[in-house]
């Protein structure tokens, strides 16, 4: 400990969880969350102050959500998501074609080519993009401000739009629900060591298993016959301010700027597929037995903890979005970027003979 710098540390969770509060006293969606970010964010372009937040405390952030959402899950959680994989995989198809055409269109018009525009556009994970477009000779540093581009507008659009929304469906805020819940659970709290060791060992052997891992080993823990015990409601608001804290110090003005004007395209791409996919989610709450608010989350372009998050607060089911949104995150990193790199490769060769 005594080679952390416990000052700029301190001096990041007093911006973030200032910017956090200030958000929850506006009644803004993901407060915590998005408030950090945007105070950390403006520290950094504004002062210029660098953020000092190491990445495995970022990286506790995103286990210790995973836990809260894997506690979720019930039984009867499987036997409802279940009749809903198809469709869903079908409507996720469907997004990332419209994203592929749209970028693809685009390119006639501006200077950017085709393989940097797809994978600098596609609702995919930002570090599994970059790799992938890497090995096509994309211009990787437009891929990584246009997938910024990309997080920040769905981060702050589709919680607003649903939160907005559906307000008045008779939704609780999620602190309140967790914290009416919780009771300290004394040793049964020795049940989350498996998913902790798990999620840390796994965390770079499985696409986002920081957060994927303790979900799943927390899920299968909670439909079995073991009681879990409830988790402090202030833990989970630690979690998201540092999660938060972790996300707005990766984002920089500077890189921002570089995009120039074509920030304003891709915002445009990002905002186009956000309403497509409010549209598919309509189509798969009428197809099936989902609310609105669950399917909308559930098919909506944004992070996995963001929707979840946003699913508590609007009436939505967690559990479910959290799986279908999971389908959706496993399917678009392990099967498009292959598919793009084979696509884009054969075009490659075609060119060169």
């Amino acid at each position: 400990m005594r080679n952390i710098p416990m000052i700029g540390l301190l001096e990041a969770y007093l911006i973030g969880g200032l910017g956090g509060y200030v958000f929850y006293l506006g009644n803004l969606p993901l407060p915590w969350v998005l408030g950090a970010l945007t105070f950390i964010m403006l520290n950094q372009g504004i002062f210029k102050r660098p953020i000092y937040c190491p990445d495995p405390l970022k990286q506790s952030g995103f286990l210790i959500l995973g836990l809260f959402f894997g506690l979720y899950f019930t039984k009867d959680t499987l036997l409802t998501v279940a009749p809903y994989i198809f469709p869903y995989v079908l409507s996720t198809i469907a997004l990332i074609a419209v994203s592929i055409i749209n970028s693809v269109l685009v390119t006639k018009w501006i200077s950017v080519d085709k393989i940097t525009s797809v994978f600098g556009s596609i609702p995919g994970g930002l570090s599994e993009m970059v790799i992938a477009s890497e090995s096509l000779n994309a211009r990787s540093s437009l891929v990584v401000i246009f997938q910024t581009v990309r997080l920040l507008t769905v981060l702050f659009m589709v919680p607003f739009v649903v939160v907005h929304t559906f307000s008045g469906s008779g939704s609780v805020p999620a602190a309140n629900i967790i914290s009416s819940a919780y009771e300290f659970g004394g040793w049964q709290y020795i049940w989350f060591i498996p998913a902790v060791i798990g999620g840390i060992l796994l965390r770079n052997k499985i696409p986002a298993g920081i957060v994927i891992v303790p979900l799943a080993l927390t899920a299968l823990l909670n439909i079995s016959v073991i009681e879990m015990a409830t988790l402090p409601p202030l833990l989970l608001i630690a979690a998201q301010i540092t999660v938060g804290i972790g996300m707005g110090k990766g984002i920089s003005f500077a890189d921002l700027k570089v995009g120039g004007k074509y920030c304003f395209v891709y915002f445009g791409l990002t905002v186009t597929l956000i309403l497509v996919s409010f549209g598919l989610g309509t189509i798969l709450a009428a197809m099936t037995s989902l609310n609105l608010p669950t399917a909308i989350l559930s098919v909506a372009p944004g992070g996995l903890i963001e929707m979840v998050l946003t699913a508590t607060s609007v009436g939505g089911d967690p559990a479910v979005v959290s799986s279908l949104q999971l389908i959706r995150l496993l399917f678009i990193i392990i099967v498009v970027p292959p598919v793009l790199k084979w696509y884009f490769g054969r075009k490659l060769e075609e060119k060169t003979a």
